[in-house]
C-alpha cells in the first residue's frame, strides 16, 4: 500500500519538477537563471520533505492530495483559470530574464523567497491541523468542522498560505512585470471560496455555526 502510494507520489513529484522546469527555463532561453534555481529549490525541496512526512504520518491524506479531481463545473472553471494564469505568468517571468526588461536588485528575490517559505510553513501547518484536506471541493464521510489553530483565525488558512506563496513567485523569479498576472490568483480564489462555502454549508454539519464564529475567510479584518 505505502510502496504503491510512494511510487505515485514520486511520479507526481517528478512530473511537477519537469513541468515547472520547462515553464521557468524554456522562456528564459537558458539554464543560467539564478532566480529560476532559487524558485525550484524553495518549491520542490519542502514539497519532497512534506511528501515523506505525509507518507509516514498520514498516508490517507497524501492519497487524497494525489487522487481527487474536481467534479463541480464551477471548480473546473477555477482550475482552468488558475492554470492559464500560471502558464502566462511563468512565461512572462522567463522572457523578462531573457530580455532583461525590468531587472531587480538581488535582495528582492531573497526577501520574497523568505515570504514564500513562510507561506509554505503555514500550508504545512494546515495539513497537520486538517486531515480532511482534499484537493477538491467536497464533503467527506465523517468529516468534522475544524475550528482550532489557524482555522480559529480565518476559515480558509490554506488559501491564505497559497496567496502568500503564489503572489511572491514573480518576485522570487525577479520579474515584477509578471506580478499583475499572479495577482489574479486571489480574484480567482474568491470564486472558489464562495462555491466551497456553499457546498460545506449545505453538506457539513456545524459549518454554518462555524461561519458565524470565525467571520473572516482569508485575512483578519479584511475578508
Amino acid at each position: 500500500m505505502r510502496a504503491r502510494l510512494a511510487g505515485r507520489g514520486l511520479a507526481a513529484f517528478l512530473t511537477g519538477m519537469l513541468a515547472v522546469g520547462l515553464l521557468v527555463f524554456l522562456p528564459a532561453g537558458t539554464l543560467r537563471y539564478p532566480c529560476g534555481w532559487l524558485f525550484c529549490g524553495i518549491l520542490f525541496l519542502p514539497m519532497f520533505l512534506m511528501g515523506i512526512v505525509l507518507l509516514i504520518k498520514n498516508p490517507s491524506l497524501l492519497e487524497k492530495r494525489l487522487s481527487r479531481k474536481e467534479e463541480q463545473s464551477e471548480q473546473k472553471t477555477v482550475v482552468l483559470l488558475s492554470a492559464l494564469m500560471f502558464l502566462a505568468g511563468f512565461i512572462l517571468c522567463g522572457l523578462n530574464y531573457r530580455f532583461q526588461w525590468i531587472p531587480l536588485p538581488a535582495w528582492i528575490p531573497a526577501v520574497s523567497a523568505v515570504i514564500f517559505l513562510i507561506g509554505y510553513i503555514m500550508y504545512a501547518e494546515v495539513l497537520r491541523e486538517n486531515t480532511y484536506l482534499s484537493r477538491t471541493v467536497e464533503v467527506q464521510e465523517e468529516q468534522k468542522v475544524i475550528d482550532t489553530g489557524l482555522y480559529g483565525i480565518v476559515r480558509h488558512p490554506m488559501y491564505t498560505a497559497t496567496i502568500l506563496m503564489f503572489c511572491t513567485i514573480p518576485l522570487v523569479l525577479g520579474a515584477v512585470i509578471a506580478l499583475p498576472v499572479f495577482l489574479l490568483y486571489p480574484v480567482i480564489l474568491v470564486r472558489r471560496i464562495r462555491n466551497e462555502e456553499q457546498v460545506l454549508s449545505e453538506g457539513l454539519k456545524g459549518y454554518s455555526d462555524y461561519r458565524k464564529k470565525v467571520k473572516y475567510r482569508l485575512f483578519p479584518h479584511l475578508w
